[in-house]
């Protein structure tokens, strides 16, 4: 299926992966891991051929299905079944049915009739060909399963919400009927708790191989039989063809094994020089010395390179300067996207230093709602009411706030234009952006990485009003754990959509607001249920 040989994958001058060499075959069902930055997404991209390799070679056979981070479909005017359909070329077809059955019932005259029915003939057997109405039957099914509601099918890619074009995306993929590889970028942000045990399912029953990348234990300990480690220190990839909970206690043997290999050769080494010391100063042992010498030299050589520990960026969010007791709310706000009502009478009062959680379901409002307290677009009727001393910022969940074609430099400098250029490289260096990774464009970047870019930019601006997208998305562990801590000391106020029950936790709510209905209501745990569907 996919065959990867000598390959070395850079980013930029910079490797990221050297001298790597794999197979993914039927069956397979690969967990790539590692910190954010270390190489995954840049390798998938590789995988799929998106991009090549700066040395080796990478092969492919059989259909490659590939779901990028980036959900934003190439053509937003196009229907949501029109985008899953396009998968099998369905789309095509079937519009030309469509279009074949309006010239036979408008054909004026017997010779329109017989060309009309003839292009219905045609365009009939290629519709067919690709599966027909129980494909059409199969692609709903798909989408429902994905949490995808029947109405929006007939929508515009373009009107959906984030969550929602990344479930369109994923559909496209499910559907496609790939008989070769199927590679997965973070595939399960944004799905509730029955999207992903629907997805669980398909993969598990995927005969094709699969290359995942996930942060959800959950998916990697019931889906994947092969991890591969990206060591980020040491540019090289661990293979263990075994399941998440085996590579896990693997993993932590090897630790231990290295640890007590280097523990004893050096111990050995020690005493091996400490004899020759003793052994160079008498003529008559000085050559058994040096040999000495060069045999501990040789056995500190033999030594694995020592792995160091993985940095973890240092995030922190501003200091919130003075407001007044309200310093944001909203009044009567609504939005509707062709003909379906997003928002409807939403009223906010967001107070000096309160936490409120916005939940609801993919599709409910939720990022519109922040979009529209951020001044990214306007309501069609309300408005929003900024208070005495007002300052926002505003995490985007498709990192928005972004200019992809500017560097990592220039997009922290634009977002704090009162920083020295030394000053916004001291804040990169904190995000564990440094040398060279500084001037890469920000649409390279790891989804990871532009939530670190994207927070780095928090950092100096003195809000002190948060508007939080889904803030933990795409993250490791660690650099997830130090956001958390990070909203959870900041003494500003936070409105925060979020599906990450440990950033519930971490923010401590003291009231929510439920969408579509626009209900606001102190916080309580009985709400605790609604955050991971959301």
């Amino acid at each position: 299926m996919i065959t990867v040989r000598g390959v070395e994958v850079r980013a930029g001058a910079r490797p990221l992966l050297s001298d790597i060499s794999f197979t993914v075959s039927p069956g397979d069902r690969i967990g790539l891991v590692g910190r954010n930055g270390a190489g995954k997404t840049t390798l998938l991209t590789t995988l799929a051929g998106r991009a090549k390799p700066a040395v080796g070679t990478v092969s492919r056979t059989g259909s490659v299905g590939f779901l990028a981070q980036d959900s934003r479909a190439a053509d937003a005017a196009v229907t949501v079944t029109d985008r899953i359909l396009s998968a099998r070329g369905l789309d095509t077809a079937l519009h030309r049915l469509r279009a074949a059955e309006t010239a036979m019932a408008e054909a004026a005259g017997q010779a329109a009739l017989e060309r009309a029915m003839r292009a219905y003939a045609h365009a009939e057997a290629a519709f067919q060909a690709g599966g027909g109405y129980a494909a059409e039957a199969e692609a709903a099914r798909v989408a429902a399963g994905l949490g995808l509601p029947e109405r929006v099918l007939a929508e515009p890619v373009g009107n959906l919400s984030g969550g929602q074009r990344r479930r369109v995306e994923l559909a496209r993929i499910l559907f496609s009927g790939h008989d070769g590889a199927l590679l997965l970028d973070e595939p399960t942000n944004h799905l509730d708790a029955d999207s992903i045990a629907w997805l669980r399912t398909f993969l598990l029953g995927h005969q094709g191989g699969l290359v995942v990348i996930s942060h959800d234990t959950g998916l990697l300990a019931e889906v994947v039989n092969r991890v591969f480690h990206l060591d980020a220190t040491l540019a090289t990839i661990d293979i263990h063809n075994t399941g998440w909970a085996a590579y896990l206690t693997q993993r932590e043997a090897e630790q231990r094994r290295r640890a007590r290999e280097r523990t004893n050769v050096e111990r050995k080494a020690a005493a091996l020089h400490a004899q020759a010391d003793k052994m160079k100063a008498r003529s008559a042992t000085a050559v058994m010395a040096r040999s000495m010498a060069r045999r501990a030299d040789r056995m500190l050589a033999g030594l694995e390179p020592v792995r160091r520990t993985e940095k973890v960026a240092r995030i922190r969010l501003p200091e919130p300067a003075p407001c007044g007791r309200m310093p944001l709310g909203a009044i009567a706000l609504a939005k509707s996207y062709d003909d379906h009502q997003v928002l409807d009478g939403v009223d906010l009062a967001v107070d000096r230093g309160s936490r409120l959680v916005v939940l609801g379901l993919n599709g409910a409002g939720k990022t519109t709602l922040l979009r529209i307290l951020a001044g990214q677009e306007p309501p069609d009727s309300g408005r929003v009411v900024h208070g005495h001393g007002l300052r926002l910022g505003y995490f985007a969940q498709e990192h928005d706030t972004l200019d992809p074609a500017r560097t990592v430099r220039q997009n922290l400098a634009d977002a704090a234009p009162h920083l020295t250029d030394g000053e916004v490289r001291r804040v990169l260096g904190a995000f564990l952006f440094s040398g060279d990774d500084v001037e890469k464009p920000a649409g390279v970047l790891s989804g990871g990485e532009k939530t670190r870019l994207a927070l780095a930019g928090l950092v100096h601006c003195g809000a002190n009003v948060l508007l939080l997208d889904e803030p933990t998305n795409n993250l490791d562990p660690a650099s997830r754990g130090e956001v958390l801590a990070a909203v959870g000391s900041y003494p500003g106020a936070i409105v925060m959509v979020t599906h990450d029950e440990g950033a519930i936790d971490a923010l401590r709510p003291d009231r929510v607001l439920l969408l579509p209905d626009a209900d606001e209501d102190l916080w309580s745990e009985d709400y605790r249920d609604l955050v991971a569907p959301a």
